[in-house]
């Protein structure tokens, strides 16, 4: 059963709503009275390794591509305070969270080992070749012994 408020990240990956927590605090910068009246930024909180919704492997994943992100406790948090509307910045931070899972989920394409081209070996020879002549041209001269 999915509730609208579920975070579908990508086929096969939704985050339950109840395992978002989300918090409304005082917002900083410009907005002048509103600012200080009303709670419009946003903090989300996910806790990676209390979820149900991701795999095993997954879970290792985004374990070794967001370490720096998540806190002690497993958890991936986000702020947003980009628009005055509490609205607007709950949806910004949902974004950001997809566009943050789907990037440390995506598999890097694997590298095929190339050859350098005739012509690229040859500028590289040419290259070390008018290096090592500015080189010798740098040397003092030695004195001509008769």
């Amino acid at each position: 059963m999915s509730d609208e408020r579920d975070l579908r990240v990508r086929p096969g990956l939704v985050i339950p709503a109840a395992e978002l927590r989300e918090t409304a605090s005082r917002s900083r910068g410009p907005g002048g009275q509103n600012v200080n009246k009303t709670s419009t930024r946003v903090t989300l909180r996910w806790n990676l390794d209390a979820s149900a919704c991701v795999t095993e492997s997954q879970r290792r994943r985004l374990r070794e591509r967001l370490g720096a992100r998540l806190t002690r406790g497993g958890d991936l948090v986000l702020h947003s305070d980009r628009t005055r509307s509490l609205a607007r910045n709950r949806e910004d931070a949902r974004q950001r969270l997809v566009e943050i899972l789907l990037a440390a989920l995506a598999r890097p394409r694997p590298r095929r080992a190339t050859r350098p081209t005739a012509a690229s070996r040859a500028r590289r020879l040419d290259a070390k070749t008018r290096r090592g002549v500015v080189k010798r041209t740098r040397r003092p001269v030695a004195p001509d012994r008769d």
